[in-house]
């Protein structure tokens, strides 16, 4: 085969590719316009509301004053890169609360005024004027929590602050990858999420169980972490005369908390040594007959509005100190 012959080979073959892929997107955007995937709306909203913070222990950040719909619910970034209403810096006479989370506290899937931030806020103001700044941030751990509170928190001189915990907050903090520009792509976003599931269907992999609990291993780093992060803010918090409270979200694959009672346990046994005031709600929806009426939807475990429901009812009592543990 002569030279000519390859390079007219070649171009055929890059011409189906390109015609096979220009035709998968434009079907894949067909059917996503008329249907809501849990890994296509995560991909838009990195793209999409978040920026490179320039602190490496933060990682990202919320683009300020930006909107979209994820999830089918409306997603509006305030000015200071929050999910909430506008805030201003100096105090007023009302108590000032700051909530700092991942995307449970963030609400993903959820309507602003019925995720557990608005709704603890309201109950909390029906007996006392109080304003919960929600900080809740999709894909952080508690190491980029707690230098976002340090970074942007402290300015509001807050009267209390809580951490909501997740049990995948002992995660090192990711990098960015350097194909993230791939993400564009609904296509391949969506397929390679698709392939990535059956892959590990027949790969040798940790399960649910094992993988968490080996994030909890003495000497892993996201582990270490974590309760270097927990620790310095309860540090900077007594310093500066702010109370400071940690919740312990439920893992709602597990309601029984069966699979990862020795997390939990661990976790409580850590803030308990540390003399910090928690809450545990890892049985909050213990028996609930189906679990995934909690979910945001099918494939995707996040908190829907009746189990912020539920968190709020809960951890409102306990903020409020009425239900201290």
């Amino acid at each position: 085969m002569n030279l000519k012959n390859l390079l007219i080979r070649l171009l055929a073959i890059l011409i189906v590719f390109i015609v096979i892929l220009t035709l998968g997107e434009v079907l894949i955007r067909v059917y996503l316009h008329f249907n809501t995937a849990y890994d296509i709306e995560m991909t838009k909203y990195a793209l999409n509301l978040k920026n490179d913070s320039d602190n490496k222990l933060i990682g990202h950040i919320h683009t300020p004053n930006k909107s979209m719909e994820l999830m089918d619910v409306m997603v509006d970034i305030n000015s200071d890169g929050l999910r909430d209403k506008e805030y201003p810096v100096s105090r007023s006479d009302k108590h000032r609360i700051i909530f700092l989370g991942d995307s449970l506290t963030f609400g993903w899937g959820v309507k602003e005024e019925e995720t557990f931030a608005t709704l603890i806020e309201e109950d909390l103001s029906s007996s006392s004027p109080t304003e919960v700044l929600n900080f809740g941030t999709g894909n952080y751990n508690t190491e980029q929590e707690v230098n976002l509170f340090i970074e942007k928190g402290l300015k509001y001189n807050p009267d209390k602050v809580v951490l909501f915990y997740f049990i995948n907050d002992a995660e090192v903090t990711p990098e960015k990858s350097g194909l993230w520009f791939l993400g564009y792509s609904q296509f391949i976003s969506f397929y390679w999420s698709r392939i990535n599931s059956l892959l590990n269907n027949f790969l040798p992999s940790k399960s649910f169980k094992e993988y968490y609990e080996s994030l909890y291993d003495e000497n892993q780093q996201g582990w270490i972490n974590a309760r270097k992060a927990i620790i310095e803010l309860r540090d900077i918090c007594e310093s500066k005369g702010i109370e400071f409270q940690v919740v312990l979200l439920p893992e709602l694959h597990d309601v029984n908390n069966e699979i990862f009672a020795n997390v939990y346990n661990n976790l409580a046994l850590f803030l308990k040594n540390n003399n910090i005031d928690y809450l545990n709600l890892a049985k909050l929806f213990e028996n609930h007959p189906n679990q995934i009426e909690l979910w945001v939807s099918y494939d995707d475990a996040h908190p829907n509005n009746i189990a912020h429901k539920k968190i709020a009812e809960s951890a409102s009592k306990f903020i409020s100190n009425k239900g201290k543990e």
